[in-house]
């Protein structure tokens, strides 16, 4: 047998922070697996070390509100870089609070970050150059949710 090293523990580097420009989500109301949202991003930047653009009108958060308090986030849009490179981007994630906090959350309030949980994990498809890193790199997020939008400090997995 071959004396190998354990694998490394990942690190974070800070590569961006996304301000996603949301609109109020369209719903047909709960149902008994929970609730479907189909929210419209409008807009919005993503500036950092790594990366700089804006995000182009036309994405949408296809999120599901489970019964248990927790939303599955399903986004999916096209930022274009600062050099004019379009760049799909996919991001699931979940979202977790306790009923009251989550009537606060929904209610657009102010909510310290630590009375919840919503992490995100962005995967990118860009094409062939100078960002083609991207396709082949781990990514995880921190979001915060804002009247209007919602922020996102990315971090890439190291």
């Amino acid at each position: 047998m071959t004396d190998l090293p354990d694998p490394s523990i990942p690190g974070l580097q800070h590569a961006f922070d996304i301000h996603a420009e949301v609109n109020a989500p369209l719903t047909s109301g709960p149902g008994t697996n929970g609730e479907r949202k189909h929210i419209v991003i409008t807009g919005g930047w993503l500036r950092g070390p790594l990366l700089n653009g804006r995000i182009l009108p036309g994405g949408s958060d296809w999120l599901w509100q489970r019964p248990d308090g927790t939303a599955e986030i399903n986004a999916h849009y096209t930022v274009q870089l600062d050099d004019g490179t379009p760049v799909y981007l996919r991001n699931l994630g979940l979202r977790h609070a306790e009923p009251a906090v989550l009537a606060r959350l929904l209610a657009r309030e102010p909510v310290h970050p630590s009375e919840y949980y919503f992490r995100t994990a962005p995967v990118f498809d860009a094409p062939d150059g100078p960002h083609a890193w991207l396709r082949n790199r781990c990514f995880v997020g921190s979001a915060r949710p804002g009247p209007g939008h919602v922020r996102i400090a990315v971090y890439l997995v190291t």
